[in-house]
């Protein structure tokens, strides 16, 4: 009987040793060392990839924002995002797809009246945007709706409008436009992209500026 005890008093603090010596690696020392390097070597990235514009921080540049005004560069459609409808004292906004297939009525239809609403508002007097030519991120959502890109092309029909809205040449906004194409990542991931929000900063600093 005492052998017993003395073997389950023994197995006992094995146990609770081992606890303490796991409990500290990988609930301490680990975490510790992961967010030592992370602030050392990717410390923007580490931090939300924050923007900041004149001296405060506007977003970031890993999620896309849906409040540009009219004579700004505007992101992708946000139609899958939904709102939260459980702890109502906080204003959240929930990342998420339509979940639509592709032959889905209320998809096409909210996919042509997007892009009769493209065609619209990046029409101007001396430029005329075709149906065709409006580009398939233009009229629909990114998988998390969230999404912080815009194609160059996207980017390119935007040109005339915001140049026209700002008092600006085409070749100047055309510029920056292509200043902040960034190609695929690795010259063989994913497609070119423009950073809305970056090119919406840089467009402020223009106006700023002239």
């Amino acid at each position: 009987m005492n052998n017993s005890v003395v073997n389950t008093a023994r197995l006992l603090g094995a146990g609770l040793r081992a606890l303490l010596v796991l409990t500290l690696l990988t609930g301490v020392l680990y975490p510790l060392a992961v967010t030592g390097v992370a602030q050392a070597l990717f410390h923007d990235k580490a931090n939300g990839s924050q923007v900041r514009a004149d001296g405060r921080i506007v977003g970031s540049s890993l999620i896309g924002q849906q409040d540009y005004g009219p004579g700004y560069f505007q992101p992708r459609p946000a139609n899958g995002l939904g709102t939260n409808s459980v702890n109502t004292r906080y204003k959240l906004v929930l990342s998420g797809a339509t979940n639509l297939s592709a032959d889905n009525p209320k998809l096409i239809r909210s996919v042509e009246e997007a892009k009769t609403k493209v065609v619209e508002e990046n029409s101007t007097a001396r430029f005329k945007v075709r149906p065709s030519q409006v580009p398939a991120d233009a009229v629909t959502s990114s998988g998390s709706g969230l999404d912080p890109d815009i194609s160059p092309q996207y980017a390119d029909l935007q040109v005339h409008r915001v140049a026209e809205r700002n008092g600006l040449s085409v070749a100047r906004v055309q510029r920056l436009v292509d200043d902040h194409t960034e190609d695929r990542t690795l010259g063989f991931i994913g497609e070119p992209r423009v950073n809305v929000l970056e090119l919406d900063i840089a467009l402020r600093a223009l106006l700023a500026k002239t």
